[in-house]
């Protein structure tokens, strides 16, 4: 169990990412964390990690996450933590010898399905290449919590909907998936259950299944709750409008 007890985060000078949250993850969920850029996911993601200071409490089973068991939390982010110099099969060898549990088969099955060369420095990937190799190493490190964060940027649709039946497959029960990201649609049939985040505030969390039972997408869900105005865009369309007008 992953637990989050009045975490919060302030930067330099007023700015507070994170506002008092707390937060319970089971094990074998897979959750969606949604919210506008500046809602504080990566913040959040990162805190969890032991990357940023925080105040409040994070723990892993009752246990501070420390040395002791970050193993049990992997981490794909869209900043990459690969070795750039090394190869795909470079990087199978360094990480089998780090971490026991290491999922070597399924390090190989990803690797074809994303159709990535094992002996090419990852630095001469492309972008998306680089990020397919992100979410490869994160799912097979072996840990029971798998964060991440806008994992499939620059990737096309297609390859997006194909992993996301793959990563279904695949996954144990012990495992967990903590998934930032802003395509609500694609992964509304994928996760279990949707927490949303508003300037540092956890402001809504429900299950995909109830939402299901009443009659609700992802979508109108996540409207609801940040009060979307539909109206906005002919709004601004008729000011810029007038104005024009105004000026001729």
């Amino acid at each position: 169990m992953l637990e989050l007890h009045q975490v919060r985060k302030k930067y330099f000078g007023s700015t507070i990412a994170v506002d008092d949250l707390s937060l319970t993850i089971g094990p074998g969920e897979i959750v969606g964390l949604f919210g506008e850029n500046g809602a504080g996911k990566t913040t959040l993601l990162k805190c969890i990690l032991g990357l940023l200071s925080y105040q409040g409490q994070i723990t892993l089973d009752g246990a501070p996450v420390n040395r002791a068991n970050i193993a049990r939390l992997s981490f794909a982010t869209c900043e990459h933590s690969f070795f750039p110099n090394l190869t795909a099969e470079e990087h199978r060898i360094f990480l089998s010898s780090q971490f026991p549990t290491f999922r070597q088969k399924r390090f190989h099955a990803l690797l074809d399905f994303f159709e990535l060369p094992a002996h090419k420095a990852i630095r001469r990937f492309s972008t998306g290449q680089k990020n397919q190799f992100e979410v490869i190493l994160a799912l097979c490190q072996g840990a029971d919590y798998i964060l991440m964060d806008e994992p499939f940027a620059g990737n096309d649709i297609f390859n997006r909907e194909d992993f996301y039946k793959v990563l279904l497959g695949i996954l144990e029960p012990n495992e967990t998936i903590l998934l930032s990201t802003h395509l609500l649609e694609e992964v509304q049939h994928f996760i279990s259950r949707a927490v949303l985040l508003q300037k540092g505030k956890l402001v809504g969390d429900a299950s995909t299944l109830d939402l299901e039972e009443q009659g609700k997408s992802l979508m109108d869900y996540v409207k609801e709750t940040y009060r979307y105005r539909a109206d906005r865009v002919s709004q601004a369309l008729d000011q810029l409008t007038g104005k024009e007008e105004g000026e001729g």
